[in-house]
C-alpha cells in the first residue's frame, strides 16, 4: 500500500469522514492540516487546490469525500 496523505483543516466535517472512512477500511494515513502547518498549505495550493479535503492516493488526487473514487484508488494500490 503506497502511502496514503490527507490534507484537512481544522473544523471540517468532511475531513472527518475521510479519515473515519479510511480508519473504517483499515488505511494508515498522513493528516496534514493546512492551517497547523504553512508548509502543508502551500502544498495544496501547488496543487492548484483550494478547498481540503484532499486525499492523496499514490498518483491520484481526490477532492472531497468521494467513496466510489477513494475504493477505486485504494484498489490500485494493493
Amino acid at each position: 500500500m503506497e502511502n496514503v496523505i490527507v490534507y484537512t483543516s481544522t473544523n471540517c466535517p468532511h475531513c472527518r469522514q475521510v479519515k473515519s472512512f479510511l480508519s473504517d477500511k483499515g488505511v494508515a494515513y498522513e493528516e496534514r492540516n493546512i492551517e497547523q502547518n504553512e508548509e502543508y498549505a502551500q502544498q495544496v495550493w501547488d496543487m492548484g487546490m483550494r478547498a481540503v479535503p484532499i486525499t492523496v492516493i499514490g498518483d491520484m488526487k481526490i477532492v472531497g469525500m468521494n467513496k466510489t473514487k477513494f475504493d477505486k484508488a485504494l484498489a490500485a494500490t494493493e
